[in-house]
């Protein structure tokens, strides 16, 4: 019978929101925000579905959102066209390197002098806020690959950059616990889990994404072969990088991200007409029986084209189940949160403070805007990466005394931040666009 309540709640929500997209995008209100109401809703709070809390099942908690954030790392990487070279890459790496180095301390100085962590504490929970979402923050990020808007590139470049920069300093964190080993004078963590972990990552998924893409393209221009089922090819490409990566003790996050890059610009370089591809992919796409779609999936100048945005269709439709899981899961814990271990004023402090501070120091000089700058600073959004961290850290021995703090911290930051984020996302990004298209 529970089985069958549940069966009939999701299917529900999913043709709600199928029936309800057009109206959604109109108004002030995210579908994270009514993800997170359902899952309040079959918590204790009322229909008692779920009643497990957040320390309860850390395990399943930390696979449900490493899944979810690996599918949207993928998604984003598999927007970003531009190659390597482009200036448009300055503004991510900026806010993924030292806006999240300044982040981190930030929030780790507030833990340490004002909260009362332990030094190891307060680092870990500036790396598990630090990060912004790649999986909320799909409104603010690039739509399509052909977008040059710099403030959706930059903010889809850190949501895919910082879920993989920020691991050394989890790492870090859990080091000073004495949960992990850093070596004297923290050297191994220095050479391992910041040079040979980034480093590896990004170089081991650039060249599985390029590998596995010129393979595809090659029997499908030669041989008119390995036609059709790309959403193996993105699962797979998705599941070989993360998996390698993390036997090679590197970021899978990175990786993952790299190998979606990689394809998109392995696409952007082979095509020799782009916008002629453009149509062609979007004639193929609406064909009923497939044989439009298959004969340009093989076509010499269209194949790279059809490849990277089939890839990237099925991605986003794993990436909005995704979304629904995690977020019906984040509400049906805080229920059981210790709430009187949440300070509240540190939520506005992050929000309202560090965050834009970050932003300003890390994007200085740059060729960005005022209103870019602006809107950069306030789109920090928190939500699933950050509940990873957390579950990561709670299953690498976190003692519960810290780990029930940490949950209140986190998930006041999360909780709040899908409320704000989403009933301000729709308003300030149609004024932006209008501001911006006047321009």
């Amino acid at each position: 019978m529970e089985f069958a309540l549940w069966s009939v709640l999701v299917g529900a929500l999913l043709i709600l929101m199928a029936l309800s997209a057009t109206v959604l995008s109109r108004l002030p209100l995210s579908t994270s925000m009514l993800y997170l109401a359902v899952g309040l809703a079959v918590s204790p709070l009322w229909l008692g579905w779920v009643k497990a809390g957040p320390l309860d099942a850390p395990v399943l908690l930390e696979r449900m959102t490493e899944i979810a954030v690996i599918v949207s790392l993928f998604t984003a990487g598999l927007k970003l066209s531009p190659g390597l070279r482009d200036r448009r890459w300055r503004l991510p790496l900026r806010l993924a390197v030292n806006s999240m180095i300044i982040t981190v301390f930030a929030i780790a100085a507030v833990g340490y002098l004002l909260l009362g962590l332990p030094l190891g504490g307060a680092i870990l929970l500036g790396a598990i806020l630090a990060p912004t979402d790649p999986v909320l923050a799909s409104e603010v990020q690039i739509h399509q690959p052909g977008d040059r808007d710099k403030l959706r590139f930059a903010l889809t470049g850190e949501g895919g950059l910082n879920d993989g920069t920020a691991f050394p300093f989890v790492m870090l964190g859990l080091g000073l616990l004495g949960l992990h080993e850093i070596g004297p004078w923290g050297w191994r963590w220095l050479a391992v889990d910041v040079l040979w972990a980034t480093t590896a990552g990004l170089g081991l998924g650039a060249l599985l994404g390029a590998a596995v893409g010129k393979l595809v393209l090659y029997l499908r221009r030669e041989h008119k072969e390995a036609v059709g089922l790309d959403d193996f090819l993105a699962l797979g490409l998705i599941g070989l990088s993360y998996g390698l990566a993390i036997l090679a003790h590197a970021y899978g996050f990175l990786a993952v991200f790299a190998a979606g890059v990689a394809l998109r610009h392995l696409e952007q370089s082979q095509s020799d007409a782009p916008e002629e591809s453009g149509q062609a992919v979007q004639e193929a796409s609406i064909d009923p029986d497939r044989s439009l779609a298959d004969s340009v999936a093989v076509d010499p100048r269209h194949a790279p084209a059809f490849m990277a945005q089939a890839v990237l269709g099925f991605n986003q439709q794993i990436e909005r189940i995704g979304e629904v899981t995690v977020v019906i899961a984040i509400g049906s814990l805080l229920w059981a949160v210790q709430w009187e271990h949440a300070v509240w004023w540190f939520v506005p402090l992050l929000l309202l403070g560090i965050r834009p501070a970050a932003v300003l120091l890390g994007m200085a000089g740059s060729h960005s805007t005022p209103l870019q700058r602006g809107f950069t600073a306030w789109f920090g959004i928190r939500g699933i990466g950050s509940l990873y961290y957390l579950m990561y850290a709670i299953n690498h021995g976190l003692a519960p005394e810290l780990a029930q703090v940490l949950v209140a911290l986190t998930l006041s930051v999360v909780v709040s931040s899908i409320v704000v984020h989403g009933i301000s996302v729709t308003p300030l990004m149609a004024a932006y666009e209008k501001r911006a298209g006047r321009r």
